[in-house]
């Protein structure tokens, strides 16, 4: 069974008479342990997907499942006991985070609101996520304003494991910034997922990344699915002349010697 699948999404904004699908009959499903990668040019609706996804968003019709439990269509209080299993990663790592809290204050918020554990707990806990995504204890005092902007993500990546997903929505996590910071963030994505043996949805403009980190890709254009398949299929043998496109016209990125 796949861990998540999401089938015939459609989300349309606007009045009626002049609404417009920025998501149109999308489906696609991720089984445990893999990356799918939503790749596509910015306005596509990939954002509107990732917040569809993650239960923020009702999609106009369609449906999306995790673990085989709705996400679509339920209740608050239920969506809350699934919402600590699949966390979000999202593009800009200043603004995801609260300028006003310390480093241990936002690496631990998880754990303050779903689970009862002390603060010597959470501490400790905190010290153990850091060092996991590359930072040490000295950045638990400290503000987000402190940090480079690769440094901030790595502290929100830090809390989005706090709870011990499943499931990461990676929304253009490295998009904000500089090109060799986001090959190292990708690169530590790629262990994390080794680690921990978690499952991701990789969302970018970047075909070059979405292969690296891929095990399988889809191809969004306006709004809907053109093209789905294994990474090699998708970037060796595109069937559609808009999937050629885009490997052409993305630079190579050397993730690998980047690290």
């Amino acid at each position: 069974m796949a861990l998540l699948s999401a089938v015939d999404l459609k989300k349309i904004y606007g009045r009626p008479g002049h609404a417009a699908p920025v998501v149109d009959g999308v489906s696609f499903s991720i089984a445990r342990g893999e990356t799918l990668g939503l790749v596509g040019e910015s306005g596509s609706g990939k954002s509107t997907i990732a917040r569809m996804v993650l239960g923020l968003l009702e999609p106009t019709t369609g449906s999306v499942t995790f673990d085989g439990q709705p996400i679509t269509g339920v209740a608050q209080h239920r969506l809350r006991a699934l919402r600590r299993r699949m966390q979000p990663v999202f593009q800009d790592p200043y603004a995801a985070l609260n300028p006003r809290m310390r480093v241990e204050q936002i690496v631990t918020e998880p754990l303050a609101i779903h689970e009862r554990q002390s603060r010597a707990e959470r501490r400790l806990r905190c010290r153990e996520l850091l060092r996991q995504v590359g930072l040490d204890d000295s950045a638990m005092p400290r503000f987000p304003h402190e940090f480079s902007g690769g440094q901030r993500q790595r502290i929100n990546i830090a809390r989005a494991l706090a709870l011990r997903p499943e499931l990461l929505v990676l929304d253009e996590p490295v998009s904000a910034l500089d090109v060799s910071v986001g090959a190292q963030i990708v690169n530590l994505l790629r262990d994390l997922q080794r680690e921990f043996g978690l499952t991701y949805l990789f969302i970018s403009h970047s075909m070059p990344l979405v292969r690296y980190l891929s095990t399988n890709i889809a191809v969004l254009h306006h709004g809907r699915l053109v093209e789905f398949g294994t990474r090699e299929q998708i970037c060796d043998s595109p069937r559609e002349e808009y999937t050629r496109q885009l490997v052409v016209s993305t630079p190579e990125i050397r993730v690998d010697s980047e690290r």
